[in-house]
C-alpha cells in the first residue's frame, strides 16, 4: 500500500474491514516516509480520554490531532475514519476480561464476579453504552475474551449453545441498562422528579391506587448497595431453574 493510499480518510480503507485490521494487528504500519511516531493504540488511547472526560460526541480526528500536537491528516496514516477509531477505543478501553474460571462454586459465583467486573468497566466508561448501540461492530480480541469467559462458565452446565449465549446477552443487557441509569443519575433532579411525582400522586392516587401505594411504602426510596445485585440474582435465578 503505498502512503498516498494509506492517508486516504475515506473509500476502500474505511468500514468492516479497515476495522478488523485494526483490532486484530492487520494493518501493520505505514512502509514508507519518515519512522512512525504515532500508532493506532496511542491514537485511541488519546481518544479514549476525551472521552472518559466529556462524551463520544466530543472525540474526533481533528481534536486528537491538537490532543497529540499533529495534524489531522496525519492520523489518517493509523485510522482510516472516526468509525474505525471508535471501534478500537471500545476494545481498549474494555480491556482483558477478569479471569474467573478459579473461583469456587462453579458458574453461578463466576457469573457474578463476571458481571460486576464488566459493570465496572461500563460505569468507567459510560460512552461505551453509545458507541455499541450505534451499529453492528467488529469486535475485537478484548469483547470476544469478555463472551469466552462468560460462556466458559456456563460450560458443562447442560444449557444448549443457544442457552448460554442468551445467557450472556440477559447479563450484557442488564449491565447497560443500569450503566444508563447511573450515568443520567443527577442527585439533585432526582429529588425534584420524587417530589413532584409524589405531589401528582397525592392528587390523584384514586386513578393510580396501585402506584401511589407503591411510592408510599418506599418503591422509589434509594435501597443502597449496587443497583447491579438485584436484576442479576433473579437472572442467575432464572438460569438455575432452568438447570434443574
Amino acid at each position: 500500500m503505498s502512503e498516498k493510499e494509506s492517508r486516504k480518510p475515506t473509500g476502500k480503507q474505511g468500514g468492516a474491514k479497515a476495522s478488523f485490521a485494526l483490532l486484530w494487528d492487520a494493518q501493520g504500519q505505514p512502509s514508507r516516509g519518515p519512522k512512525p511516531s504515532l500508532s493506532a493504540g496511542r491514537i485511541a488511547e488519546t481518544a479514549i480520554r476525551i472521552a472518559d472526560h466529556e462524551s463520544l460526541d466530543a472525540v474526533s480526528l481533528a481534536r486528537v490531532a491538537k490532543s497529540l500536537d499533529v495534524t489531522t491528516m496525519a492520523l489518517y496514516r493509523y485510522v482510516p475514519g472516526k468509525a474505525e477509531l471508535v471501534d478500537l477505543m471500545v476494545d481498549l478501553a474494555i480491556g482483558r476480561p477478569v479471569p474467573v474460571a478459579g473461583i469456587p462454586g462453579g458458574w453461578r459465583p463466576q457469573l457474578t464476579e463476571w458481571a460486576h467486573q464488566c459493570s465496572a468497566v461500563y460505569r468507567r466508561h459510560p460512552w461505551i453504552l453509545t458507541a455499541t448501540g450505534m451499529r453492528r461492530q467488529i469486535m475485537g480480541p478484548n469483547q470476544l475474551g469478555w463472551m469466552e469467559t462468560a460462556l466458559a462458565a456456563l460450560a458443562g452446565t447442560g444449557l444448549s449453545a443457544p442457552q448460554r449465549h442468551d445467557t450472556f446477552l440477559l447479563l450484557v443487557g442488564h449491565i447497560r441498562n443500569i450503566t444508563q441509569q447511573t450515568a443520567e443519575h443527577h442527585e439533585a433532579g432526582n429529588e425534584e422528579w420524587a417530589h413532584l411525582t409524589t405531589e401528582v400522586l397525592e392528587r390523584h392516587a384514586d386513578r393510580f391506587p396501585a402506584l401511589a401505594s407503591a411510592v408510599e411504602e418506599g418503591a422509589f426510596t434509594p435501597q443502597g448497595g449496587d443497583p447491579l445485585d438485584f436484576g442479576l440474582e433473579r437472572i442467575l435465578d432464572g438460569v438455575a431453574v432452568l438447570l434443574t
